[in-house]
């Protein structure tokens, strides 16, 4: 059964990840952002979700989501763990050779490395069924040969690897549409031949930069495969799910994080001798705004604890669900915060502009809301697809 309110070890989490964070500053460049998460990984809070086996802390992401939300309230998100732990880490876990463990795991989860992943293609953006990144066999060799570009990739000058999904054959139908989704996922060294990184040019603050790839006939041992290349959409989506709660908590955070600065001006700011809080027009959008994110909350703990007893498919409804509320809620928070501010929710002094940007990655990333209700619609209602 999913608990409705949190142990006292989880408690005892957040107050200590919370306390950690209020010690460092705002990452708002790379050099912050590496000694913070090098701090953090110290102190086990990056692996806390991977196998004990492998030096990491045996949890899982529920452990990891309530870390991220912490950082993240505390104005010191780190996009990365979205992606390195929680993306890559499970599925090298979950389906790597023993081989793929032992050489990744210890390092991911003690942060002297990182792993980025790459899925979005230029092309399919959300249909993940129009993957056109082939991986070929060489029958000499029996490498791998990849070919294809992905786009909006974070951290990829940062990573020591890339976990590229590719599919292993491409069938037309008669609709011209591609059909037996075969997904596969490598481990792409940074400095592979033909494995190219352009900066995209953003207009969104964050220590973490987006990257398109070009996969140029890049080779590839055999033992570069993660998983087997038959099991399709299991394995992908053993790293989507734990991507989805994770996207949850890195907004969650970052609205309570907008609340928390708003609430605090409210109840300094003073107009006619009254603090501008005690009046409703800026009160009631406050609390309408924290009613969204705990409930937003209990959603993304709902799924992550779902996720981390085994059942897949109701952590996918789940998870689909708590990044879909996460997502509305933040915007909204940062937007009220900002609102509740004025002019100063404007300047650099408060911090609160940069969020505005940053605030529609939860909405817009990884997976749109439209297609999260797309998947409400016919996996959960089960009305017919328009698409």
């Amino acid at each position: 059964m999913t608990p409705l309110l949190e142990s006292e070890e989880h408690k005892s989490l957040r107050a200590a990840v919370s306390a950690f964070a209020q010690t460092h500053p705002h990452t708002l460049n790379a050099e912050d952002g590496k000694r913070l998460w090098q701090a953090a990984a110290k102190l086990g809070y990056i692996g806390v979700n991977l196998p004990e086996a492998y030096g990491g802390g045996g949890a899982g992401i529920t452990e990891l989501s309530l870390v991220l939300e912490e950082l993240g309230a505390a104005g010191n998100p780190l996009l990365m763990m979205i992606v390195s732990p929680a993306i890559c880490g499970t599925v090298i876990a979950r389906f790597g050779t023993e081989e793929q463990k032992r050489e990744w795991l210890p390092p991911l989860a003690d942060g002297t490395r990182l792993m980025a992943f790459g899925i979005t293609e230029p092309d399919a953006g959300s249909n993940s069924h129009r993957i056109t990144t082939t991986a070929r066999r060489d029958a000499a060799t029996g490498d791998w040969i990849l070919t294809g570009r992905k786009v909006f990739v974070s951290g990829v000058d940062i990573a020591d690897a890339t976990l590229i999904v590719g599919r292993t054959e491409t069938v037309s139908t008669k609709e011209g549409r591609t059909g037996n989704l075969k997904p596969c996922l490598f481990i792409v060294p940074r400095d592979a031949p033909g494995f190219e990184r352009r900066a995209i040019d953003m207009e969104l603050n964050a220590v973490e930069r987006q990257f398109e790839l070009t996969l140029d006939d890049v080779r590839l041992p055999a033992d570069a495969l993660v998983g087997d290349e038959d099991a399709g959409l299991l394995q992908l989506f053993a790293g989507l799910n734990p991507e989805r709660v994770m996207t949850a908590a890195f907004g969650i955070g970052m609205g309570r994080y907008a609340l928390s600065r708003a609430l605090e001006y409210a109840r300094e700011r003073t107009v006619w001798k009254t603090p501008i809080g005690a009046h409703q027009a800026i009160a009631h959008p406050l609390a309408q705004a924290h009613i969204d994110l705990e409930l937003a909350r209990l959603m993304m703990q709902k799924a992550a604890h779902l996720y981390d007893a085994g059942d897949d498919v109701g952590a996918g409804e789940a998870a689909n669900m708590a990044k879909y509320a996460a997502g509305e809620a933040c915007v909204k928070a940062v937007d009220q915060a900002v609102h509740t501010l004025g002019g100063n929710g404007l300047t650099r002094e408060f911090g609160l502009a940069r969020l505005i940007t940053a605030s529609r990655v939860a909405r817009i990333a990884p997976v749109s809301r439209e297609m999260i209700l797309n998947y409400v619609s016919h996996q959960t209602l089960g009305l017919p697809k328009s698409y």
